[in-house]
């Protein structure tokens, strides 16, 4: 089982041979049992998540942020690779390999451009945040959703055309033994060719974005918790009614403070959840690319079978947890989900109109000229409504 690609066997190892051999190999029995069933509950668990998690954002106007759009190129690179690299991972371990010369090429393919764009997603959305708290000035332009867009446009196209090369670099093999004949999906290449292009998705997809990372988030703690803002009721109040014409009162001042207040504490709450993701990038893709570096100096190549199931199970883990790290730590999120889950169960019903407070549409109309401009960061909502219905009473 050498040479194989990463979803069906070692990162590692020398090129085949068609051969005639003894009796086929097995993998044991409780490997099997074990690869299925965790397979089957990470890959069910992320799938679904994801889903969900370009539905809420599509289907929801106010969810529609320049953040959440790399959330949703996340999550659609993160589903690339739980149905290319998951799931036949499940008839692979206990067959040989059934999606012939066709599939080895597509399904290789539609591995690495998941796990790439993943890390180019990451990267985007880190850059976004770091914009948008660091350089306010400058987001009013760079911060969009239109720009976004585009961003994700490009990564992907660029991303797919630089994955084409391992259209070139694998192939199916056969192997005849006295019991029957196995196929295989690996590469077609000696070892010493594909190495330098592990070193380069090595270096470019996960060094790379990890030091950017490392310093962007350093960066942002500095500003969110070393010095936070706003840093006086009084120009809070000025900001928040200088469109107005009118001069700010106590109660309309406390009310921009506790906005101000409330915006601050939930830009604080998107960055732990985007660290959190990072972090969490960086862990559970450790093992492997810790192997591929190690296995680059060995001969033979370290292949235990058990720890190769960890790495693929660690990299699965990753492209299924983002989901469940959204709806720990986003308010927004959650809200979004079970709103999800309760129109599923009601569609046969007429919709009930939506009310937006009236904070939050001054908001929404001021956060295209601010770097306040994700609605991620204004989490709780009704909690500004009720505020708001207080101060008209004092008017």
């Amino acid at each position: 089982m050498e040479n194989e690609t990463l979803a069906f066997g070692p990162p590692l190892g020398n090129s085949r041979v068609n051969q005639t051999l003894g009796k086929m190999p097995q993998h044991p029995l409780e490997l099997q049992v074990v690869t299925i069933l965790l397979v089957l509950l990470i890959c069910g668990v992320g799938i679904a998540g994801n889903i969900m998690v370009v539905l809420v954002v599509l289907r929801t106007k106010h969810m529609v942020t320049p953040t959440n759009c790399y959330l949703v190129s996340l999550a659609v690179a993160d589903l690339i690779v739980l149905l290319a690299a998951g799931l036949p991972n499940i008839s692979e371990v206990v067959a040989s390999w059934v999606y012939g010369y066709a599939g080895c090429l597509c399904i290789t393919y539609l591995q690495y451009l998941g796990i790439n764009i993943s890390a180019c997603s990451i990267t985007a959305f880190t850059v976004e945040r770091y914009i948008a708290i660091c350089h306010s000035i400058k987001a009013q332009l760079l911060c969009t959703v239109a720009r976004a867009k585009r961003i994700i446009a490009c990564v992907w196209l660029f991303t797919s055309l630089y994955c084409m090369m391992w259209f070139f670099l694998v192939d199916t093999a056969q192997a005849t033994f006295s019991d029957g004949v196995q196929v295989s999906c690996g590469y077609r290449v000696s070892r010493n060719l594909y190495l330098p292009i592990y070193f380069l998705d090595f270096t470019v997809f996960y060094v790379i974005p990890l030091g950017l990372a490392t310093v962007l988030y350093g960066l942002i703690a500095r500003i969110l918790f070393m010095s936070p803002l706003p840093a006086s009721p009084q120009d809070s109040g000025r900001l928040s009614f200088m469109h107005q014409g009118k001069p700010p009162s106590s109660s309309s001042m406390k009310l921009s403070c506790q906005g101000n207040n409330g915006a601050l504490s939930s830009r604080k709450q998107v960055i732990k959840m985007l660290a959190v993701v990072v972090i969490l990038f960086a862990l559970l893709w450790m093992p492997y690319r810790t192997l591929v570096v190690v296995n680059s100096f060995l001969d033979p190549p370290y292949l235990n079978i058990w720890f190769l199931l960890f790495c693929r199970m660690c990299i699965y883990l990753n492209s299924a947890i983002n989901p469940i790290i959204y709806n720990l730590m986003s308010q927004k999120f959650r809200a979004a989900f079970k709103k999800l889950c309760r129109c599923e169960q009601k569609r046969t019903e007429n919709p009930t109109p939506y009310n937006v407070p009236v904070y939050y549409s001054v908001m929404k109309d001021y956060s295209h000229d601010s770097s306040d401009h994700d609605v991620t960061e204004q989490e709780d909502l009704n909690g500004f409504s009720a505020t708001v219905k207080k101060s008209k009473l004092y008017r």
